[in-house]
């Protein structure tokens, strides 16, 4: 080869890769430009008579409630899951529910707890083929599935198997939290561990979960303050085309910490981009285990963590 063909072959691979970087940085501007945060589910004015639901306090089965409860709405009907215990750590965490024709006035089921014989808490609740999912924590923050035709007579199907890639098992651990979405045939599960980044895993059954993205977390902590330190899902909505999260947060910067409710969007699952207006919520109010239940239009904001607050759309 002579020095001519050598040089415009050099100078061909230099446009080529040019050309490459060109394309590629254009389909993530396009991929960022895709990504809005309507007002509808940023905006809202906390109602005037929070709490809407708490623990009925000494002398009940629910002396306190904790962790993520789930509302879950059907037509018109509201259901409502929550964890009731006696108030120390190491006290039994059981399934409590009510119900509401408006979700702000509920009644609880004279059964409570309706479920006591394993641990449950910070759970989250779909329907599927006339059957009720319950993904929550067990004892020592392990994921596990519930299922139920009613709402209210569950049975514990196990703890969800999840693993690496590769098919082996996740390290032993706490993995909580769990967040559950259905798209396609296909089954995705999102977890936290630790509150140290949310992962991801699919399957085509709830059998076996295998974890995607090269076993790396679609979602670590930062950089704001806000979520600096710890995060964990609570929830996923799909609206206009786009995937929401809402997630909490906390910079851990004193004991006990602070939680804020944020907001988060995909188009693939897997790259998320975070609010820029975020936290929802104000530190000081310590509002965590947040999500998003459709009022006509628009949108309510709940935080279940420890009483249940609401928050309201606000005027367009």
């Amino acid at each position: 080869m002579n020095d001519i063909t050598s040089r415009s072959t050099i100078k061909l691979i230099r446009i080529t890769l040019f050309l490459i970087l060109v394309i590629l940085s254009t389909r993530h501007t396009v991929f960022s430009e895709e990504i809005v945060f309507p007002k509808v589910l940023t905006h809202f004015n906390p109602y005037s008579n929070n709490p809407i639901f708490q623990a009925e306090g000494p002398g009940h089965w629910d002396v306190k409630i904790r962790e993520r409860g789930w509302i879950l709405k059907e037509g018109d009907f509201f259901h409502l899951w929550f964890t009731g215990y006696d108030g120390s750590r190491s006290g039994l965490k059981m399934l409590g529910y009510a119900w509401s024709c408006d979700g702000i006035h509920w009644t609880r089921s004279p059964c409570n707890p309706i479920y006591k014989k394993h641990w449950v808490e910070d759970m989250m609740v779909l329907k599927h083929e006339d059957i009720y999912h319950m993904f929550a924590e067990g004892r020592n923050d392990i994921a596990q599935h519930l299922i139920s035709s009613d709402a209210v007579s569950w049975k514990r199907v196990g703890s969800l198997d999840v693993r690496l890639a590769n098919g082996t098992p996740i390290p032993e651990g706490p993995y909580g939290t769990p967040v559950v979405w259905f798209e396609n045939d296909q089954w995705y599960l999102f977890y936290e561990r630790r509150d140290a980044g949310i992962w991801l895993a699919s399957s085509p059954d709830m059998k076996v979960w295998t974890n995607i993205n090269n076993d790396q977390p679609v979602m670590k902590p930062g950089p704001q303050p806000y979520d600096q330190k710890m995060i964990a899902m609570n929830q996923i909505i799909k609206y206009q085309g786009t995937y929401y999260m809402i997630f909490h947060g906390t910079n851990a910067a004193q004991k006990p910490s602070l939680w804020t409710t944020n907001l988060a969007a995909s188009k693939d699952l897997l790259h998320w981009t975070k609010y820029p207006g975020n936290p929802l919520t104000k530190p000081e109010a310590n509002q965590s285990s947040g999500m998003l239940i459709p009022d006509g239009k628009r949108f309510r904001l709940y935080t279940m963590h420890n009483q249940v607050d609401l928050n309201l759309p606000q005027d367009p």
